[in-house]
């Protein structure tokens, strides 16, 4: 490997709840088309605290530097993933929460006037080691409504039959040390995003001090827009590089 290869940071795609890492495969196509290396790690959707232990697992160990990029909930893990971590060099939120020390992101949901994810929600249960906890998903007949409005119908009910719950627990656990205090950022915030809320992401992204772009389009913007997202992904590398 030579030294530009082994300097240059591998792309660390981070997805959000309700969905997996084939959400990024138009951008991973594109990136992947550009000569970048890059790793979509399945996200548990467990919990905050567990879900930020893994990725930070992951991130560990890659040799070399890292650019870590979240989608949605996958940028609250981020956050608490990349804290104090040397290999990582920049942050990426696209569509995606930047919570502060303390914040968790069910009472943020709670203020946004652009979300109506809360009452898409459907609750249901999943075993554990002591019993059971409680876990959320979309209602299936409000996915494309709530979640990604500008995809056809008909890929967005497949998204929606397909969607993975997330543990009531990864909105209720407050947010630590945040890594955006200390790294540069980056952010995409999508104007129709009513998962989310657009007024949500945006207020984060201004907060962290992000270099941000705005798009027309849904809380999905990396699958209906992935060449604008990847190209905002792109300068966020070059610019760690």
């Amino acid at each position: 490997m030579t030294d530009d290869a082994a300097s240059t940071p591998t792309v660390v795609l981070v997805h959000g709840a309700f969905a997996d890492a084939g959400s990024w495969a138009g951008v991973v196509e594109l990136l992947l088309a550009e000569g970048a290396k890059v790793l979509a790690p399945a996200n548990p959707l467990r919990g905050l605290t567990a879900d930020a232990a893994y990725i930070r697992s992951v991130i560990e160990q890659i040799d070399g530097p890292v650019l870590a990029v979240g989608h949605s909930y996958g940028g609250a893990v981020i956050t608490n993933a990349a804290t104090g971590l040397a290999n990582v060099r920049g942050l990426v939120y696209v569509a995606a929460f930047a919570p502060d020390e303390g914040e968790a992101l069910g009472d943020v949901e709670a203020g946004s006037t652009d979300s109506v994810l809360n009452s898409a929600l459907k609750p249901a249960m999943y075993p554990t080691d002591g019993g059971q906890a409680p876990e959320l998903y979309v209602d299936p007949a409000r996915f494309h409504e709530a979640f990604a409005s500008d995809l056809p119908p008909d890929q967005s009910a497949v998204l929606g039959a397909s969607q993975r719950p997330v543990a009531a627990a990864a909105f209720a656990e407050k947010t630590g040390s945040p890594a955006w205090k200390g790294l540069p950022s980056w952010a995409v915030v999508a104007s129709g995003d009513k998962a989310a809320g657009a007024d949500v992401i945006r207020s984060m992204a201004e907060r962290a001090g992000a270099d941000a772009i705005e798009l027309e389009g849904s809380h999905v913007i990396m699958i209906s827009q992935p060449r604008a997202v990847t190209d905002h992904i792109l300068k966020a590398l070059r610019a760690v590089s």
